[in-house]
């Protein structure tokens, strides 16, 4: 084993490592131990000739390298602690709540032709063009009270 590992232990562990990314699960050097585990167990089928035995290694090193690609690929990807922020007082729930409550101010506060417009073009999903005939008015005025209206929400959401 102390011959096999000599010989091919550091082309191995240099193949290994095109396989394995930095900062993943297995490093190059896990494979190569499990390489060497496998060739231990299997001493008596691991050919002698050198070129033969080094093949040999190369192919049992690549399954393995595969094998733990796809294991890593199979699961949730792992996170560490360090990666998380812990959860202040502007958690993410309560900003949309209080943007959900401005926004719903801003509209109320929306004359009932801007209002319209904004439910037309953007609840709706209708067309400037349909919009404009669905409330008969020039297409014109519907983009105006859309820029007016989208103008005032901003501003809304922004000042408070």
């Amino acid at each position: 084993m102390r011959d096999i590992h000599r010989n091919n232990g550091s082309a191995l562990l240099y193949f290994l490592r095109g396989f394995v990314s930095p900062g993943v699960g297995h490093t190059a050097e896990d494979l190569l131990q499990e390489t060497m585990l496998r060739a231990w167990r299997k001493l008596d089928t691991v050919p002698t000739e050198p070129e033969s035995q080094r093949r040999w290694l190369f192919a049992v090193a690549r399954r393995l390298a595969i094998d733990a690609h796809r294991k890593r690929q199979a699961r949730p990807a792992e996170v560490s602690l360090l990666d998380t922020e812990p959860a202040g007082f502007g958690s993410e729930a309560a900003n949309t709540a209080i943007a959900t409550v401005t926004m719903r101010r801003a509209i109320g506060r929306l004359s009932t032709d801007h209002r319209s417009v904004l439910t037309e073009l953007y609840v709706k999903g209708h067309t400037l063009d349909e919009t404009a005939a669905r409330l008969r008015v020039p297409v014109g005025t519907v983009k105006s009270r859309a820029h007016y209206a989208t103008q005032y929400l901003r501003n809304a959401l922004i000042n408070e």
